[in-house]
């Protein structure tokens, strides 16, 4: 890449993120405004400087669906926010069926796949 490319993906990446923080910025500052300083999950309270603890998340995961009532909002501690988050990789790892071949099956086999098949061989040699 040339050096003038290279300054320009670079300007582009520092401006996404100043645009990032800044929406975040506005979203967070309203949901402090509107919503007592608790965790919606755990209920453990913030202030002073434990406050940056606190992090906003969005219900329906849609970070652009921000409506001023903050009703797609609620305040979560980040261990509670990370948990969230979790629990929907956990849920869609679980979403796959035993023997597809999707990205999410990394070893692309099911050991059991002939099962049914020896077994009725093994009924039919009794």
């Amino acid at each position: 890449m040339s050096p003038n490319k290279t300054g320009d993906v670079k300007g582009s990446v520092a401006k996404a993120l100043r645009m990032r923080q800044e929406r975040e910025k506005s979203y967070r500052e309203r949901a402090l405004k509107l919503f007592p300083k608790i965790c919606a999950h755990c209920g453990r309270e913030f202030s002073g400087k434990r406050l940056r603890e606190l992090t906003v998340h969005h219900k329906d995961h849609n970070h652009d669906n921000n409506p001023p009532d903050g009703s797609n909002w609620e305040l979560l501690c980040i261990y509670c926010h990370e948990n969230e988050h979790a629990r929907d990789q956990v849920a869609d790892a679980y979403a796959t069926e035993p023997g597809d071949e999707t990205p999410d099956n990394r070893f692309g086999h099911n050991p059991f796949a002939k099962l049914a098949d020896l077994m009725k061989k093994k009924n039919l040699d009794e």
